[in-house]
């Protein structure tokens, strides 16, 4: 009798100390995008808009998609760890832009277990004693051309000091 009860207080124990940890922080966008880590992992060649901010115009719209990345937490702090599986993420939504020709992904935000939380400051990370977790979703598009580069032709000559057109021949 004493055995089984020690045996079921043991395992009581043990399912208690199982349950994983799950904490939910909301870190800033601004001070994970400033790391130096996503200033050498992010290309600048593809733009990220959040939540609601304003964009330039768009050209073309490529769909949307989601990511959800997984860090080691073990022996990091919370922010530490959210910042790598952060930045996971946006490395993640750079290269889906690249393949599809896009160069910005817009309206991103948190898709922590499919549950869509808007924010252009703040991200959703959850936390654990091994694991941290960010889910991101966002829309890939391409960015209008700026007007004056769009309305220059690509072959118009440019006059010289004396007046006369660079693109001009004398004839013998």
């Amino acid at each position: 009798m004493k055995y089984r009860l020690m045996v079921a207080l043991l395992t009581s124990l043990f399912a208690l100390g199982a349950q994983a940890r799950d904490t939910e922080l909301h870190l800033s966008i601004d001070e994970a995008m400033a790391s130096t880590d996503a200033k050498a992992k992010l290309d600048s060649g593809v733009k990220f808009f959040f939540a609601n901010q304003k964009t330039p115009a768009i050209e073309k719209s490529f769909g949307e998609d989601s990511t959800n990345k997984k860090t080691n937490a073990f022996g990091k702090s919370d922010e530490e760890a959210c910042r790598w599986a952060f930045l996971s993420a946006m490395i993640q939504l750079q290269n889906r832009a690249r393949q599809l020709g896009a160069d910005a992904v817009v309206d991103i935000e948190s898709f922590y277990k499919r549950d869509a939380e808007k924010s252009a400051t703040d991200y959703e990370c959850h936390a654990g004693a091994v694991l941290a977790g960010v889910a991101l979703k966002g829309r890939f598009v391409k960015l209008a051309a700026k007007r004056a580069e769009a309305a220059a032709p690509a072959d118009a000559s440019t006059p010289t000091d004396k007046g006369k057109k660079s693109g001009s021949r004398k004839r013998h």
